[in-house]
């Protein structure tokens, strides 16, 4: 599909389609697309064309879209016939820049189409979905309107100060301030959730060699994207994926086995696979039940004892060689076959709740963009301070409260876009696509 927007997009339109002099608002016209050489006509491909008028389109402008068969030649050729007519490359993002500039979104909306774009997970889809839809910007508008009636109130007992806080009770201030931040704080409390859908977790796979760490990440991976053979030390560096887990998003690492050698190829592996686990976000553990715990087993037991991570006891198809109380937490292993895909799915299960903090994700999230949470944690500090100065012995002055009243809501107006900086906006807009 190739989009045109702009107050001249009807004249651009006409010059290049098989049409009169204009398209009809929102009907799909069957025409041809005309390239003139040299004094002949020719076509360069069958179109659908919609003509959606200001201000009802997804920039607010007069847009043209143009449905053109799936040849990235055809497009090309479409895209700059479009150029030679007037038209100009949209730069990334610049659509939406457009619909928030021109007031169709805000700015939570606008990021939220990026999010929907980058999407790989189902639920990822919902949550950026659900942002598109204005679930977020209800419930900011909802809080800064209470800001809103609250430093209005205390600004009038500043125009009339003989009056002192007749307008607003400090009992009255105090608890709609804890109200505030309570609605704020809950916010944040998504946010947790949030990002955890929106950036996932870095997952790393360890253990010593030949212990099955390669067939686990292919097999949640869904892919034969690590080698695996019978011989140890096959993975010599990091093997990086990004995987759908249950509705999650994981980058799963395989490492290599972590064991003492005197190849140096594999003792930097070894080195890597260590570095690897002492920075993600969570470990699984892999350990041999047909082989003897050794040194190795029980160092990399110590390492990770202290680290969100998840025990897998692997190989229970072949005569067990310790009983899993040697391991001291017996009952916080899961036992799993690679071979016979025994317990696989459980294991599955496990990490995903662990992934999750045993705090179950829900669809519900309405928060998971960094820079909103940042500002909501400013609103609520503010909020915090503002409180904490109405309920002092002696309470401060109306101006000064109403200095962390105006700073909360200087944060929130940021997240919807009512007050944002060009730089802000610049950061934002320049990972979009081009075309969106």
């Amino acid at each position: 599909m190739v989009r045109v927007s702009g107050p001249d997009v009807m004249r651009v339109a006409c010059s290049m389609l098989e049409v009169a002099t204009s398209l009809a608002p929102r009907h799909a016209t069957l025409t041809r697309v005309i390239r003139d050489s040299s004094g002949s006509r020719t076509y360069l491909d069958q179109v659908i064309a919609i003509f959606f008028p200001a201000p009802h389109s997804y920039t607010g402008e007069d847009v043209v879209e143009m449905s053109a068969h799936g040849s990235p030649v055809i497009l090309r050729e479409i895209v700059s016939l479009a150029m030679t007519r007037g038209a100009r490359l949209a730069e990334p993002g610049e659509f939406t820049l457009r619909a928030f500039l021109n007031g169709r979104i805000d700015l939570i909306q606008a990021e939220a189409v990026a999010d929907l774009v980058d999407a790989v997970t189902p639920l990822q889809a919902r949550v950026a979905f659900d942002q598109l839809d204005g679930t977020l910007t209800q419930r900011i508008r909802q809080i800064d309107a209470g800001l809103f009636d609250l430093v209005a109130r205390l600004e009038a007992s500043i125009d009339f100060p003989e009056e002192g806080f007749h307008f607003v009770d400090r009992a009255e201030a105090s608890r709609e301030l804890r109200d505030l931040r309570a609605s704020v704080d809950a916010l944040l409390g998504d946010g947790r959730r949030g990002r955890l859908i929106r950036e996932g977790r870095h997952v790393a796979i360890v253990g010593k060699p030949n212990v099955g760490k390669s067939s686990l990440f292919n097999y949640l991976v869904g892919a034969d994207r690590a080698i695996v053979t019978p011989q140890p030390g096959t993975t010599r560096d990091l093997v990086t994926e990004r995987a759908d887990l249950n509705g999650l998003v994981m980058t799963l690492v395989d490492t290599a086995g972590i064991r003492e050698t005197v190849d140096q190829i594999e003792r930097e592996g070894v080195r890597r696979a260590r570095g690897a686990a002492g920075v993600a976000d969570f470990a699984i553990l892999m350990l041999d039940r047909s082989r003897p715990l050794d040194v190795d087993d029980h160092a990399l037991l110590t390492q990770l004892s202290s680290a969100p991570h998840l025990l897998v006891v692997n190989k229970t198809d072949l005569p067990a060689a310790w009983p899993l109380e040697d391991l001291g937490c017996g009952n916080g292993a899961i036992e799993v076959s690679l071979h016979t895909a025994h317990n696989l799915e459980a294991l599955r299960g496990q990490v995903a709740e662990a992934l999750s903090e045993h705090d179950p994700v829900r669809d519900e999230v309405a928060v998971s963009n960094i820079r909103h949470i940042a500002l909501l944690e400013r609103a609520s500090e503010a909020l915090e301070r503002g409180t904490d100065m109405v309920n002092r012995p002696i309470p401060e002055a109306e101006e000064l409260i109403l200095v962390e009243l105006q700073d909360a809501k200087s944060a929130l107006e940021e997240i919807t876009g009512h007050r944002t900086s060009e730089d802000t906006l610049r950061h934002i807009f320049e990972r979009f696509c081009i075309g969106k």
